[in-house]
């Protein structure tokens, strides 16, 4: 199989799985949840095209457990903050303006757009998953190791910290800055971010270099599109003290507090 077919077979295997998310979220009246099984979705990529790809096999067991241990926990960490909760206020709001249309609409809207990005995105993964040489692990692997586990490490507590904050009633309404949350406004997504840009050494030992753009993409959907801008944007309407925090607290590259 050559890399254009592997890179074709996972864009066809994305869309048939963003497709039966559609289905599923007609059923259910919940456009949200792609959210929760967006991580899930790159774990089956990554095993699919492992399995296969005439890739090298120590590379290979070493991305897809990685990709595994990553898109499982976000997976399991969305549903348990979403499950028993109304849809998603933003897909609740463009139901509302789309009316009878939005059976159909979220289709393209929200399913197969969020698909097209998650093939995209995982380009980097085929690339590494594709290749056979170099038939060992290079320093570039194990950088992205240690890359993943940065970005992994930010992700994971953060979001771990801010459930513990938001369980206990007595800080609604409250602004969380302490933990990793001192020194970054957004440490769950800058985590996800590096995270990616451990995915890319990857494909940088296999001379991938070109993929650039999908770690580059996912930096970007995460500061100005879906993640930071988006969620501050409510955050400093609804919490008077979030104007304080921030001025002294950097948006998304940890350092210390102004």
């Amino acid at each position: 199989m050559s890399l254009l077919q592997a890179i074709l077979l996972s864009a066809g295997l994305v869309f048939c799985y963003v497709t039966a998310i559609w289905l599923i979220s007609l059923w259910l009246r919940d456009s949200g949840i792609i959210d929760m099984l967006w991580g899930p979705g790159f774990v089956l990529v990554t095993w699919f095209i492992a399995y296969r790809a005439d890739g090298f096999a120590g590379r290979g067991l070493l991305l897809a457990l990685l990709v595994t241990l990553w898109g499982l926990r976000l997976g399991v960490h969305l549903y348990l903050r979403n499950v028993g909760q109304p849809e998603d206020y933003r897909y609740a709001r463009w139901r509302q303006q789309a009316g009878a249309q939005w059976w159909w609409r979220s289709y393209f809207k929200v399913n197969l757009l969020q698909g097209v990005v998650m093939w995209v995105v995982a380009v980097p993964l085929v690339v590494a998953l594709h290749s056979a040489s170099p038939a060992q692990l290079t320093a570039l692997d194990y950088l992205g190791v240690v890359i993943w586990g940065v970005g992994f490490f930010f992700e994971a507590v953060g979001d771990w910290q801010l459930a513990r904050f938001k369980a206990n009633p007595a800080n609604k309404g409250q602004v969380l800055d302490s933990g990793l949350w001192r020194y970054t406004r957004h440490p769950n997504y800058f985590g996800d971010a590096v995270v990616w840009w451990g995915f890319y050494a990857f494909a940088l030992a296999v001379g991938g270099w070109w993929t650039i753009f999908s770690p580059a993409l996912m930096t970007f959907l995460l500061v100005r599109v879906s993640g930071v801008a988006m969620l501050e944007k409510d955050l400093k309407d609804k919490k008077p003290a979030y104007q304080a925090y921030i001025r002294r607290t950097s948006a998304f590259i940890p350092r210390p507090p102004k």
